[in-house]
């Protein structure tokens, strides 16, 4: 058998976007929501605080506006017979690849937002320093099937001897 780095071909569910956005407006507003309450009492600094409140929400509105779309055209995950094929990263990409006998775990996670969105992640633990691949945005009865198929083939794939 031999795995080899290539793309992967499957895409994140398109309610990722809207998930990343979700996720990169609720980060942002805690610093606005501080620097914005600071500048209300703290007389001497207010013009700066306000301003550098104001500075933050534009930058984080552009953010979201932009990077979910990216992140969209980037992320990418594939399961075949031999291995778990991810590529992540929006300025630095990162495509890893999991062979099936060096899988330890496979775990699916929902958090709060994904739920909303009903959304999940697929994290596959190995034995790699590198720590576990995860393919988030995924559709949570794609993620639950991927599971459960992931599960299987790693059950019946030898160990590696390495």
């Amino acid at each position: 058998m031999t795995v080899r780095l290539r793309p992967p071909r499957n895409a994140v569910d398109r309610r990722a976007v809207a998930w990343w956005r979700a996720q990169l407006l609720v980060a942002s507003a805690v610093p606005v929501a501080v620097l914005a309450v600071l500048g209300v009492f703290l007389e001497p600094a207010r013009t700066w605080l306000l301003g550098a409140a104001g500075a933050v929400a534009v930058l984080a509105l552009v953010c979201t506006a932009v990077l979910p779309g990216w992140w969209f055209r980037v992320h990418r995950w594939e399961v075949t017979e031999d291995a778990v094929y991810v590529r992540t990263g929006a300025f630095w990409q990162e495509w890893r690849i999991a062979p099936m006998s060096r899988i330890q775990t496979v775990d699916t996670v929902r958090g709060p937002l994904e739920q909303m969105f009903r959304l999940a992640t697929v994290t596959v633990t190995t034995a790699s320093s590198k720590g576990a691949l995860r393919i988030e945005g995924l559709d949570d009865e794609l993620a639950a099937g991927l599971a459960e198929r992931l599960t299987s083939l790693t059950q019946d794939t030898p160990g590696d001897a390495t």
